[in-house]
């Protein structure tokens, strides 16, 4: 059929609008979801923070891994929603971002009982939410075609602040680790008797430090390019 020939009530646009409503509304509870999630952990942290003291930071893991852990697995979702075409965005950085938050999340708090009780937790649980209770509203008021300001400045400002804090915390928590998969043997790779015993696990860790800050270089190079189209679209718009 040609083009020309299609009407507003003809088939095909009306299925173009119901698939963009789905996306909407798909994107939009996606984003609440994932913003509730964390303004949960925030606000557990600081009431027991509050409450408890010093403390409590010894126990974030405890009362808050079960949420984060569900957080981290609904963030699949980042990566996915890209290479589907749902949001314009590339895939790659968001890719880095979301496997090394797993990576520390599942291999190094996940599998070792030691680095549960560290201080670097509380640091690395906090500044991973801080982020995220401005980056998801941001989302899901851009689902709708609305902008809060107050926001925008808010996740274009307090990101580029936090992202670099929460990375170092991150290196520290690999750094905190190496010596406990030294220890414990877990993930290490077995070698033939001619070769050694083993390849410790920290050694992959090790590498992984370079990896990270390489990944804060991508990361942070995506979102300056990002925070200035945003604001450059909308100094035209108001022009």
């Amino acid at each position: 059929m040609d083009t020309a020939e299609l009407t507003p009530n003809s088939p095909e646009p009306r299925a173009r609008d119901v698939t963009a409503t789905l996306t909407k509304i798909y994107l939009f509870t996606y984003n609440l979801i994932q913003f509730l999630g964390f303004l949960w952990i925030f606000s557990s942290m600081t009431v027991h923070l509050v409450l408890e003291g010093k403390d409590s930071v010894y126990h974030t893991f405890r009362f808050c891994w079960t949420m984060m852990f569900i957080c981290q697995i609904l963030a699949v979702f980042e990566v996915i929603n890209p290479a589907l075409g749902l949001v314009n965005t590339a895939v790659f950085p968001v890719m880095v971002q979301v496997m090394g938050r797993n990576v520390i999340l599942f291999v190094i708090f996940g599998s070792l009982g030691e680095m549960q009780t560290r201080v670097v937790v509380f640091f690395v649980f906090y500044l991973w939410s801080v982020i995220e209770i401005f980056r998801y509203p941001f989302y899901m008021l851009a689902c709708i075609g609305l902008e809060w300001r107050l926001l925008t400045w808010l996740r274009f400002t307090i990101w580029a602040v936090l992202y670099p804090l929460g990375t170092l915390a991150e290196a520290v928590a690999v750094v905190q680790s190496l010596s406990i998969f030294d220890e414990s043997g877990l993930y290490s790779i077995p070698l033939p008797a001619a070769l050694g015993q083993s390849i410790s696990f920290s050694f992959t860790l090790k590498l992984y430090l370079f990896v990270m800050f390489l990944g804060l270089f991508i990361n942070m190079k995506h979102f300056i390019s990002q925070r200035r189209r945003h604001f450059l679209r909308r100094e035209l718009k108001v022009d």
